[in-house]
């Protein structure tokens, strides 16, 4: 039976090379089994699929590959149950389980690593996890974009102000705002689908760079693993990160669309606005002033985008100055994708949670949608379409008219019919059918557009492909 406590020797892969092990600052530093322990059923799925390759390729015998596929799935029901005794001793998740699978079936767990090298193992594993959290990271999505397609379709006629410079600009619906977002997660969705395609390739039997001289099957393997097809360059294939990086450039991406959408709600749900109200189950109370409830769990999606981004600014300038092939430095790139992998989680089932849970006041987004002379691009573009003025004549016109009832204190649908013909005579009472919000949301049909038939245009779209 191995002996897995001699840390000088037999359970460190290069304790042959060198007389005396590590002293306690290095073990320290070269440990990674705190945080890479979460690819230990990557690692198990892909020790499986690699042995069972050996033996159909005959470099291993039959009898050999049952054992080891036997001990794996053992060490990994002892994991999945918590019965598993991680050592830092063995410095990562791979010895780990080697470690524990000489114990288990003796002699023939020194097999098992034929044709294979640490190198491309992990680039397999962390691969595989990956490939994982994409996979859900795109059912989230789904789930979010569904979210916000049930709203649009409840508000496709509430109309409220649309903003640039967070100023009133011109009138939208509710159900157009929330397709907005469905149109920026259904990016970044897209982006996770791509991000799948591109490192759909197997990394195992690469070996250490170089291959190996062993007359392995890489097809095979790649097929039991889920993968398209085995990477084409061993020196790449240990060496790549770039599958984590855009993990985490997808992951920053998204991060900020979910922050962009918590800022909205904190705003929305101030008393100053007042377009939206979350339920306790997203809110929390203050220590000391009783009639607050504030929107935490915005606020909190809204920091994590910096966690996140964090992420991806480490794992770059980690990956920025390597040579070709593997450097110790890459063991710093799983705490960040797993770090930022989390907060994505947790950000998008927030966010979806609040976007069915909010109750929208469309009373207050309909009275604020009036304000600020929302409608004057639609008394400019009567004028252009009624009159016959340039649009630049009819800028002009509207503005004055806006200065007038700016200094009346009154809308523009408020002032006299004679006011404006002092303005233009050719104004005529017309004018005023264009000059509410409802008017001016159902005139916006050009494709895209805010009209409630256009909301729902595109509402239908959506709900077909998502």
């Amino acid at each position: 039976m191995a002996d897995t406590t001699d840390t000088k020797s037999s359970n460190q892969m290069w304790g042959g090379r060198f007389a005396s092990g590590p002293d306690a600052i290095m073990e320290e530093i070269n440990a990674s089994i705190g945080f890479d322990k979460k690819l230990f059923a990557q690692d198990i799925r892909g020790s499986i699929a690699h042995a069972t390759m050996l033996a159909h390729q005959g470099i291993i015998s039959a009898e050999d590959k049952d054992k080891i596929v036997h001990g794996l799935n053992t060490i990994l029901s002892e994991i999945e149950s918590g019965n598993f005794e991680f050592s830092r001793r063995l410095e990562d998740i791979h010895m780990n389980i080697e470690a524990r699978l000489a114990t288990l079936i003796g002699p023939a767990a020194g097999r098992l690593h034929t044709a294979r090298s640490r190198n491309d193992q992990v680039a397999l594993d962390f691969r595989l996890w990956v490939k994982e959290e994409l996979e859900k990271t795109e059912k989230m999505l789904t789930g979010l974009i569904a979210a916000f397609l049930d709203r649009a379709d409840e508000h496709a006629e509430s109309v409220m102000p649309g903003f640039t410079h967070l100023q009133t600009a011109q009138p939208v619906t509710f159900g157009h705002h929330c397709m907005a977002y469905v149109e920026m997660f259904g990016r970044d969705r897209s982006r996770v689908r791509h991000a799948i395609e591109h490192l759909d390739e197997s990394p195992i039997g690469a070996a250490a760079l170089a291959g190996t001289g062993y007359p392995i099957d890489r097809h095979m393997t790649a097929k039991a693993l889920g993968f398209r097809e085995p990477t084409r360059n061993s020196i790449d294939t240990v060496s790549d990160r770039d599958f984590a990086i855009e993990f985490l450039s997808i992951a920053a991406i998204t991060g900020m669309h979910l922050s962009r959408l918590a800022e909205e709600i904190v705003i929305w749900s101030t008393p100053q606005f007042g377009f939206v109200r979350l339920s306790d189950a997203f809110s929390t109370g203050s220590s000391i002033m009783p009639q607050k409830k504030n929107p935490d769990a915005a606020e909190l999606v809204r920091a994590k985008t910096g966690r996140i981004n964090g992420s991806l600014v480490a794992l770059l300038t980690i990956m920025k100055g390597l040579p070709l092939a593997y450097s110790k430095d890459m063991q710093e790139d799983k705490e960040q994708v797993f770090d930022a992998a989390e907060s994505l989680e947790l950000a998008i089932a927030a966010m979806t949670g609040m976007v069915r849970d909010m109750t929208v006041n469309t009373a207050r987004m309909k009275a604020a949608a009036g304000s600020g002379f929302s409608t004057a691009t639609d008394l400019a573009d009567w004028l252009v379409r009624e009159a016959g003025l340039p649009f630049r004549d009819a800028h002009h016109v509207t503005g004055r008219a806006v200065a007038l009832a700016e200094g009346k204190g009154c809308d523009l649908a408020e002032l006299p019919l004679a006011d404006l013909q002092a303005i233009h005579a050719s104004i005529t009472d017309k004018v005023y059918d264009v000059l509410t919000v409802e008017a001016s949301v159902a005139s916006r049909k050009s494709f895209g557009g805010t009209a409630p038939s256009e909301v729902r245009r595109q509402i239908a779209f959506w709900r077909a492909r998502n």
